[in-house]
């Protein structure tokens, strides 16, 4: 019996207090420019915080977890001294 692979959920480090969903998948290269957003969107299903989700507006802050395929990810904010 073949036993399942762990998750590997990859670590996103914001530059600042958001980003939104569109400029999330351009700066992991999933578009080439932000106006690819709105067809990805329609074509693949991302999850965020375990919900699908279609705006490319929509702002991933500190905490919130991305799935886009077999990928995840996990937003965190700037260390602060």
């Amino acid at each position: 019996m073949a036993s399942k692979g762990a998750v590997l959920i990859t670590n996103f480090k914001l530059k600042g207090d958001y980003i939104t969903l569109a400029q999330f998948l351009k700066e992991l290269t999933y578009i080439s420019s932000g106006g690819q957003a709105k067809w990805f969107l329609a074509e693949n299903t991302v999850y965020v915080n375990g919900e699908s989700e279609q705006r490319r507006g929509k702002k991933l802050h500190s905490g919130d977890q991305v799935k886009i395929g077999q990928d995840e990810f996990m937003i965190q904010g700037l260390l602060v001294d």
